[in-house]
């Protein structure tokens, strides 16, 4: 089956017509907790497949935020963002600089930047790419 429209399938019970609203490129904004529930990389892999860039969250079931990396998605914590922005909103993701911000509403989020190697896993897409480029 296709990733990208099992992602899409399952986040329709969160937003009504969430396949038809997104485009390549846009960030998922979720609240505490987001991917709790599943210990397998199918959730990340799905939101990726279906275009997805980034998942901002105020936190991550750890699971989640470990499978996210090993395929390449970046994920960053921002606590707060869920509270104050609405669906819509424009995001400039700004790891490099320590930040998030809403450019919609003006707010600023801090953010902690990924350690090299991690920022090393997600430039080359993944755990499994990385590990294949440094062995040549």
């Amino acid at each position: 089956s296709d990733p990208a429209a099992l992602a899409l399938h399952c986040m329709e019970g969160e937003i009504s017509d969430f396949s038809k609203k997104i485009s390549q490129g846009d960030v998922i904004l979720a609240g505490d907790n987001f991917g709790c529930g599943s210990s397998r990389e199918h959730a990340p892999v799905c939101i990726k497949a279906a275009g997805i860039s980034c998942v901002v969250a105020n936190s991550f079931a750890r699971i989640f935020f470990r499978n996210a990396i090993n395929i390449g998605l970046p994920v960053f914590e921002a606590p707060g963002i869920w509270d104050e922005s609405s669906q819509g909103d424009a995001l400039e993701i700004a790891p490099s600089r320590g930040v998030i911000i809403n450019t919609t509403n003006g707010k600023s989020y801090p953010v902690g930047a990924y350690p090299e190697f991690i920022q090393r896993i997600i430039e080359a897409g993944g755990l499994i790419q990385w590990v294949k480029k440094r062995m040549g």
